[in-house]
């Protein structure tokens, strides 16, 4: 009987785990064979041992990447955490008409397309733009300029767009989080004479752990993989400011044809983004004593 079942649960999984091989694990597997080549994607692939493994590790424009990569993470995952806690805890708090379009309105952002968003964000960042615009009628025409044309702006303009991007999302899992929390708790604190940053800080963000810990898994891993909203507004420029590894994998594979490299890229760029993830995982887990120690309270 148990057998029967198990293979019952077998055939419902394996459309799902046979899409899953196919199309997730095959292509890991080939990039990472490809890794090990000189191949054009056309002519015979040469044996390349660890020689692009050992060029993305010293090419300095690959080195100038990775930093702009971990600049891009305090803007697409550091702030949309704190932001999204911040609105959150507010939300939480104050009694708001029209809370649910609100909400909506926050979190639009976040289900638009990437080129949508590049696009628009071009031409409000543009010199004839909106935000200069604004600048102008205030007398701070001084401040106004092609943001993203700018070698010193164009880095921190792109990373404000994906902070616009992502805080919605975050919102959304801690308010999710928040609804979750015995409200006795919020009382007993008041009784107590709690503040709304002592309740913040005491009960609300303890209890948010496994929100904040998606929240940064998912934000993180986008701020890494970023390529799209790059290469539509600037396309890596001006000169190198704003280049990140997945721009020089797309250069290498489809204008330079060097699959191999770009395929070691690749692979380079995804153990990263599995060992930050994994480290956030590991800092933001409950421990044992204390997951037993709130069981006993409850």
């Amino acid at each position: 009987m148990a057998a029967r079942r198990s293979w019952s649960s077998l055939l419902y999984v394996a459309p799902a785990l046979a899409f899953f091989v196919v199309f997730v694990v095959v292509p890991i597997v080939q990039s990472v064979r490809i890794s090990f080549y000189d191949w054009d994607g056309i002519s015979v692939a040469t044996p390349a041992g660890f020689a692009n493994y050992t060029a993305v590790f010293t090419d300095p424009d690959l080195r100038q990447a990775l930093g702009h990569s971990l600049v891009l993470l305090v803007f697409y995952a550091a702030l949309p955490v704190l932001i999204g806690l911040l609105l959150a805890g507010a939300m939480s708090r104050i009694r708001i008409h029209g809370l649910t379009v609100l909400r909506a309105v926050l979190f639009l952002p976040q289900i638009l397309s990437s080129v949508v968003v590049a696009v628009a964000w071009r031409g409000i960042l543009a010199d004839d733009g909106p935000v200069n615009a604004a600048l102008r009628a205030v007398g701070l025409g001084g401040l106004a300029h092609t943001w993203l044309g700018d070698f010193g702006t164009a880095l921190p303009s792109i990373g404000l767009i994906g902070t616009w991007v992502e805080y919605g999302l975050c919102m959304v899992l801690f308010l999710a989080g928040i609804a979750t929390i015995d409200r006795s708790l919020y009382e007993a604190a008041r009784l107590d004479g709690a503040g709304a940053f002592r309740e913040f800080t005491a009960i609300t963000l303890p209890a948010l752990r496994p929100q904040i810990s998606i929240a940064l898994i998912l934000t993180i891993t986008f701020a890494l993989r970023n390529f799209d909203l790059i290469w539509n507004t600037t396309r890596g420029g001006p000169g190198t400011s704003t280049t990140v590894p997945s721009v020089f994998v797309y250069q290498d594979a489809f204008q330079d044809r060097a699959l191999g490299q770009a395929s070691a890229l690749a692979v380079v760029l995804t153990v990263l983004i599995l060992v930050v993830v994994g480290l956030v995982q590991l800092a933001l887990r409950e421990r044992p004593e204390r997951r037993a120690t709130r069981g006993v309270r409850a």
